[in-house]
């Protein structure tokens, strides 16, 4: 049985020159797990926004073609019936929490449609998501991952037979990414849903999808089995999908005759157990331990921070903190969600204080500095860039804090910055308008505006795609000569290998482990205990041999060679 039949789709947003789905024609089974991939752009949020019915009840445009979903014709249907059929929860998933408490929030869907067991539905979604027991708390309360959880709650409750989510690990630590995964996993195997997911992470795509469809340019170029599909490298990675690190690995060993031609490449680090079994590891040069000395730029003294809480008792995040940060350093801030990593740079930039203990900046306590020379000592780029954006233009943005301050060359200085980050030809667009990449570099270069001692990022690469996010990492590698001192918070542990030079784990408001990357990855300890994982192709690395130290493709393919 189909749960969807697309039949000759054709959508243009109203205003469009071209359309962007283009005479798309599928079928997908009942009861499938399916990963739709594309580059930025390619169609794939709004092909999902047709099978709820959104497009085009509420988002209007040319429609052509027909669309069954659930046995229902989507333009004869309305969007609150097809509501019952497709469940979605969308990229900023926290937009879909309305109701104080988890419970209430869960069942809501139900009352408005005034079914008599909406609480006992809202409990049953609940156990299904693995909320159980946090019925009664607070929305605030959950972490990010949690609360990702709730939004597919709220969803599931209304028992649909289809669930679309979009980018579901895009905010998440791996921890709680792989429960989201593993909660899916038992939606489609126990409880017969359809599954669909917009993913750029590939290595889960494997480890938990059947299918993988292919968007280009408003077109479905295919529809495959999993592992057929991320067998395609080439021509993933014309779309700007990168097949899992064990998967490039294979291909660039099979190129350079390593591997047999007529093997099928491994998509998981089992499979490559097998397929680089022949492989021997040849040891490199013992990595130098980083010299830590010079100027402390960031100080933190026995700082305790609590937050007050509607509910239950303060939240302490901190207790006793004890860190310093030096002048030259790049330090990556990781830990679970919710394990402090973004308070701490709200702490340094003065956004909160402290309850107790001393936050210092180049040797003086920030609560004794004015905002306005703090803010050309230090600055934070937060994790939403349009939060970056006050002004009607680009160029506005980052000429503001320029202008307002009234230094001299501020717009020969604008100019410039305009021009390295790639943004001169966008200068008069609305920043809150551009694309996730351009939001990004627009972002780094308010932040950089006023030439800070110390700038902080805050998850820099979130919900950006695999492309978008390599060309985030290799504007920040050029601003080696700008950037003093850099300080990054993120999940992104192929960001933290390749960029920091220092690994400062969080957990518990405690730093649990702190060093260069050989050191915080080799203790599997403080890994398991904080739910952070180093990349995958380290992971297969440390499968075949335990010295190998290996966090990018092309380690691996330095280290291993044929036996």
């Amino acid at each position: 049985m189909h749960a969807v039949e697309i039949d000759g789709l054709t959508y243009t947003y109203p205003g469009a020159a071209q359309p962007t789905l283009k005479d798309i024609s599928l079928q997908i089974e009942q009861g499938d797990f399916l990963a739709v991939v594309g580059n930025n752009g390619c169609g794939k949020s709004t092909l999902c926004k047709v099978l709820n019915g959104l497009i085009p009840h509420f988002i209007t445009g040319t429609f052509e073609g027909k669309v069954t979903v659930g046995g229902l014709d989507t333009l004869e249907s309305e969007v609150a019936e097809l509501a019952r059929k497709v469940g979605y929860v969308y990229q900023d998933f926290e937009n879909q929490i309305v109701r104080p408490t988890v419970l209430d929030d869960a069942s809501y869907s139900c009352l408005n449609y005034a079914f008599p067991d909406y609480m006992e539905r809202g409990k049953t979604a609940l156990r299904q998501c693995g909320l159980e027991g946090r019925e009664n708390e607070y929305v605030w309360q959950l972490s990010g991952g949690q609360t990702h959880l709730l939004a597919l709650a709220g969803a599931v409750s209304l028992q649909p037979d289809i669930l679309i989510l979009d980018e579901p690990i895009a905010q998440l630590d791996p921890m709680h990414a792989d429960r989201i995964y593993e909660v899916l996993r038992d939606l489609n195997e126990n409880h017969g849903k359809t599954i669909l997911v917009i993913e750029h992470h590939t290595e889960y795509i494997a480890d938990y999808c059947k299918h993988v469809m292919l968007m280009k340019d408003g077109r479905v170029r295919w529809m495959l089995p999993t592992g057929e599909a991320l067998q395609r490298v080439e021509e993933l990675e014309g779309c700007n999908i990168f097949p899992p690190q064990v998967t490039q690995a294979a291909y660039a060993l099979r190129k350079r005759g390593s591997l047999p031609a007529d093997a099928p490449l491994p998509t998981t680090v089992e499979k490559g157990l097998k397929a680089f079994g022949s492989l021997r590891y040849i040891p490199g040069p013992a990595a130098s331990a980083p010299e830590r000395g010079g100027e402390t730029a960031v100080s933190f003294q026995d700082v305790t921070l609590s937050y007050r809480s509607v509910k239950g008792e303060p939240r302490t995040v901190f207790q006793g903190l004890d860190l310093d940060i030096r002048k030259g350093e790049r330090v990556a801030l990781i830990g679970s969600n919710g394990a402090g990593k973004s308070t701490l740079m709200k702490l340094m930039v003065g956004l909160l204080r402290p309850n107790a203990g001393t936050v210092s900046l180049f040797g003086e306590a920030i609560g004794e500095k004015r905002a306005e020379d703090l803010s050309r000592q230090i600055s934070l780029v937060y994790q939403n860039p349009e939060e970056m954006f006050i002004k009607d233009s680009i160029r506005g943005d980052i000429a503001y804090a320029m202008e307002v301050r009234g230094i001299p060359d501020w717009q020969e200085r604008t100019d410039a910055l305009l021009s390295r980050f790639r943004l001169t030809g966008l200068q008069d667009r609305d920043g809150r308008l551009l694309s996730g990449g351009q939001m990004r570099r627009a972002s780094l270069a308010i932040g950089i505006a006023l030439d800070p001692g110390v700038l902080l990022l805050d998850e820099p690469t979130a919900n950006l795609d695999i492309a978008t996010r390599r060309e985030i990492m290799a504007v920040l590698s050029d601003m080696k000569d700008i950037i003093q001192t850099a300080v990054i918070a993120t999940h992104d542990m192929q960001l933290v290998c390749q960029w920091a030079e220092r690994i400062v784990v969080l957990c518990g408001g405690k730093v649990v482990a702190d060093g260069p990357r050989d050191t915080v990855f080799s203790h599997r300890e403080v890994t398991r205990l904080v739910g952070i994982r180093p990349p995958e192709i380290f992971t297969m690395a440390q499968a075949l041999d335990q010295r190998a130290l290996c966090y990018t493709v092309e380690e691996f393919l330095d280290r291993f060679q044929e036996g």
